[in-house]
């Protein structure tokens, strides 16, 4: 009997043993992968976006049947198919035969202002009036040297605008609509005028490339060489299909570039303030 109760107490002591090693195996740590939360898209939240739309005639709609402003109700519709955009406030500043002068006054004018000051985009159609001016005042003897020296004019003016824009409006963002060439039609013989054209481009481009979130949008090439009538009954304006195609331009160039900013922005201005 003495023997079997410590051999009983060496067995238990075994069996106890291997109870706690097996509860060791059952109940092993787990390790827990830490979870990885993908950023939230921009298009969460679709914002509100308000534009100024400013300049001359094509801002204006000279040509549109509708007269709802040219290429802008096109471009609302498409901007607001969007999905990080819910709703698009245009402000139609456009006025026939303005030229970049006229427009560097009108944007400090009490009107405009208020509306710069809270747009976080600002589209700009200024410059054919200008080259138009030069067409008028030497239409007797007209000279390719005329309007290359009123280039640097525009290009002096332009920086004025965009100075202007931002002085009142930091953070706005700016397209500029290039010219196109209408005056093949009026004028036949000046077989220049496209490379006229071309270089005004240029030149605005040029500025454009001098300030941060600034960008040029090229509509020259959708009036050339096309068998589609484009123009309205002046030869000179847009018609609603030429309109159009300016919007999905400028939709194109937005979607790409200026729209992920905006909305990031927005979204980042939200999360911070939350």
């Amino acid at each position: 009997m003495k023997k079997v109760f410590p051999l009983l107490i060496l067995s238990m002591m075994f069996l106890c043993s291997c109870s706690q090693s097996n509860s060791w195996v059952l109940h092993s740590e787990k390790k827990v992968a830490a979870q990885v939360f993908e950023p939230i898209p921009a298009d969460f939240i679709p914002r509100k976006l308000t534009i100024l739309s400013a300049g001359d005639s094509l801002t204006q709609g000279v040509g549109d049947s509708t007269e709802q402003g040219g290429y802008l109700p096109y471009l609302k519709t498409m901007l607001e198919k969007d999905k990080g955009i819910q709703e698009v406030d245009f402000y139609n500043y456009g006025v026939k035969g303005n030229r970049t002068t006229q427009l560097f006054k009108r944007l400090k004018s009490p009107e405009m202002k208020p509306i710069l000051k809270q747009s976080d985009l600002v589209i700009l159609t200024i410059g054919g009036n200008d080259i138009m001016k030069i067409l008028k005042e030497n239409i007797s003897d007209l000279q390719v040297s005329d309007f290359l020296k009123e280039k640097e004019n525009y290009r002096k003016h332009l920086s004025q605008i965009f100075d202007a824009i931002l002085n009142e409006n930091p953070n706005a963002y700016i397209v500029l609509v290039g010219v196109y060439n209408p005056f093949s039609k009026w004028f036949s013989e000046i077989e220049e005028m496209d490379q006229i054209v071309s270089e005004w481009n240029q030149a605005g481009h040029s500025v454009v490339n001098q300030y941060s979130n600034s960008y040029f949008v090229a509509i020259e090439d959708l009036f050339l060489g096309t068998e589609e009538n484009l123009l309205y009954t002046d030869n000179f304006h847009p018609n609603d299909k030429g309109y159009e195609l300016i919007a999905k331009r400028l939709n194109t160039t937005l979607g790409k570039q200026v729209l992920p900013d905006l909305v990031n922005r927005a979204y980042t201005v939200s999360t911070e303030e939350n």
